[in-house]
């Protein structure tokens, strides 16, 4: 077996609709309703499916709980607008701008939480 890519991740959340409403915000990732009324966020080729904590979907992680992840993510647009942009959404940095490793070479990176304390990871190349 070979794998090409990630296609999806789940994220539990205390609250489906407000961590819509930050992805889309902060992320500009696009809210989607698919098989059944399930909700996400889509973005490029991949999506994050969203688990609403006490009624998940089986089958399903062994501890599905909010704020476990740690999600790095690549950006489209130069890393001091990624700035800019969190600042303007009143999003505090925890971390960075701090040089990084990413899946095929070196990354410069922010880290921020988003509304169940997941920590995000938003990177570019060098």
């Amino acid at each position: 077996m070979k794998i090409d890519r990630i296609d999806h991740i789940v994220l539990t959340c205390a609250s489906v609709e407000k961590t819509i409403a930050f992805y889309a915000r902060v992320l500009g990732m696009e809210a989607v309703t698919f098989a059944g009324g399930r909700r996400g966020l889509s973005f490029g080729r991949q999506k994050f499916n969203l688990h609403q904590q006490g009624a998940e979907f089986s089958p399903r992680a062994h501890l599905a709980m909010p704020g476990t992840a740690d999600l790095c993510l690549i950006s489209a647009v130069p890393l001091p607008r990624v700035i800019e942009h969190l600042k303007k959404c009143g999003v505090p940095i925890v971390e960075g701008p701090v040089p990084k490793s990413g899946a095929t070479g070196a990354i410069t990176s922010v880290y921020f939480r988003d509304p169940d304390m997941n920590l995000i990871e938003v990177s570019t190349y060098d």
